[in-house]
């Protein structure tokens, strides 16, 4: 790990003029991906601005049919709030099963999905509910925030600050889960809500995507029926050690499939 300035700011504001102060600097939020990558000298940020101390980032409010979550809310809290089992038990459900006791009380929503980690489960989430992304600057529709591999539509010095979830009809999260780190492989999520029916699929490519086809075939039939037989192309979908593109393909069918099924009782 290479030298670096170690700061605390107690506020958003105070995080952001630290960030824009700094050369290179980075904020930390769970640390999950940043420190592993320092350690191994891939990354060697000036500044490392944590976030921790900003207690305006954390918490879980309710707001008539909305829930909106801190960027610092860790992944344990959203799964142990009763508004959120309440209101949408499927994100509660999402977060329970991330990784393990210690990765879910050490990561953050905020810094989840700031990294947009191919493979993580949140940004399904996020898509699925058609969430909005928060910032010091603006607000972004969550199938917008996310761009491609570890990319984002943040702005240079743009802090996430919480995710606002719209409260659907009823939703389901199924994963086919990495058995050692817990990512998804491939994972999806099934919404039904004001605005139809989502179903986002995160771990099979580079970024989250959304399933026209089984979104509009759920909207003519809410059924696992309605979905089997949708073919997903594997075209451009990842591939590595863990599972084929061919393979990831025919996962999201499946997993698609199981969520419908739960949600239908």
């Amino acid at each position: 790990m290479y030298e670096f300035n170690y700061k605390t700011p107690a506020t958003v504001s105070e995080a952001a003029d630290m960030l824009g102060a700094s050369d290179d600097g980075q904020l930390l939020a769970g640390g999950h991906t940043l420190l592993p990558t320092m350690k191994q000298r891939l990354a060697a940020p000036s500044d490392l601005i944590d976030l921790s101390g900003v207690s305006e980032l954390r918490g879980i409010t309710v707001d008539g049919d909305s829930i909106t979550v801190g960027a610092m809310t860790t992944h344990a809290e959203v799964a142990g709030s009763q508004d959120v089992q309440s209101a949408i038990p499927a994100l509660a459900d999402l977060a329970e099963r991330i990784g393990d006791p210690q990765v879910r009380n050490r990561g953050t929503i905020g810094g989840s999905i700031a990294n947009n980690d191919p493979a993580a489960d949140y940004p399904a989430a996020l898509v699925g509910l058609g969430a909005a992304v928060n910032t010091n600057q603006r607000s972004v529709s969550a199938d917008d925030f996310f761009v491609d591999m570890f990319e984002t539509a943040l702005n240079e010095g743009e802090i996430v600050t919480s995710v606002t979830f719209p409260a659907p009809r009823r939703a389901a999260y199924c994963k086919f889960p990495n058995p050692a780190s817990r990512y998804a492989i491939v994972g999806v999520f099934v919404s039904q809500g004001s605005d139809g029916v989502r179903v986002a699929v995160t771990g099979a490519g580079g970024s989250v995507f959304r399933v026209s086809e089984m979104e509009s075939a759920l909207s003519d039939s809410f059924s696992p029926s309605s979905v089997e037989n949708v073919t997903i192309s594997d075209e451009g979908l990842n591939s590595d050690i863990h599972a084929s593109a061919e393979y990831r393909a025919h996962l999201v069918t499946v997993m698609a499939k199981r969520a419908v099924a739960q949600i239908s009782g």
